[in-house]
């Protein structure tokens, strides 16, 4: 389920603005039209897996996805906070009129706003991971890179700077690369950088194929447990990976960064 498919968001840039100046981050710059534009992924793509879970949980568990009073409330946990350190939850109210949604998104507010209209029990973050060693690069797995997919797919081999897709030595330039990231992650692990996608975890790895300080692509990681081993199937670019990455956590790496 879509936010705006689910509810009625009147002025939803101008609130977007607002919990930008409430969370201190680099939430890209964008342009005239939508700024902030990392910020609208990340709350959209939140409300899409909270709602997933709320719908799929068992009736007695719901409110720890989402909080739904009928013909009251709405809210979820935006899984941000202020300056303050206080949690941020998206509070909507029903939306009386013509529109045909149930909702009308209200304002981003605190976990005191929140709770001086009486609301307890707050609903939780989303939860992207159950073991932590989804996130981290295991160092004993290969990687095994599917390159009929990567050059073979119109999409992939687009994203592929022109000078190395049209080289002969491209699946070498590939290998090399990927060689260079896993020395990258052995000196720090947090080279390889988890992101969520397609529902589920998987880890980005910095493909460095025309400068050796500023990567061209990432390469998306599957873990694969029963062959030791990591799926890499596609690439793809460092803002598409900026944007998976934050749902999970803010990245802490020197190569995925909020202005790519």
């Amino acid at each position: 389920m879509k936010l705006f498919d689910f509810a009625y968001c009147p002025r939803f840039g101008n609130k977007i603005n607002a919990l930008a100046g409430i969370c201190p981050e680099d939430w890209g710059k964008g342009d005239g039209y939508k700024t902030h534009p990392i910020l609208h992924n990340y709350v959209k793509h939140t409300f899409s897996k909270l709602y997933d879970d709320y719908v799929n949980a068992n009736e007695s568990k719901r409110d720890i996805f989402m909080k739904v009073s009928e013909g009251n409330y709405f809210l979820f946990n935006v899984g941000l906070y202020d300056s303050n350190w206080q949690q941020i939850f998206a509070y909507f109210i029903p939306n009386i009129g013509s529109d045909s949604h149930e909702w009308k998104f209200d304002s981003f507010s605190t976990e005191y706003q929140i709770s001086v209209m009486g609301i307890n029990n707050l609903p939780k973050k989303a939860k992207y991971f159950n073991d932590i060693k989804e996130l981290i690069f295991d160092m004993e797995y290969k990687i095994v890179p599917q390159y009929d997919h990567i050059f073979g797919d119109e999409n992939n081999n687009q994203r592929i700077p022109e000078t190395i897709r049209n080289s002969h030595m491209k699946p070498d330039l590939f290998k090399a690369a990927i060689e260079f990231a896993k020395k990258r992650i052995d000196e720090n692990y947090k080279v390889a950088v988890p992101q969520y996608y397609g529902n589920k975890v998987q880890l980005l790895l910095p493909l460095y194929l025309t400068n050796p300080n500023k990567p061209d692509l990432a390469l998306t990681l599957t873990r694969d447990d029963e062959n030791k081993c990591y799926l890499g199937r596609t690439c793809i670019t460092m803002e598409w990976a900026y944007n998976n990455a934050r749902l999970i956590a803010k990245p802490d790496s020197d190569w995925l960064l909020p202005d790519a």
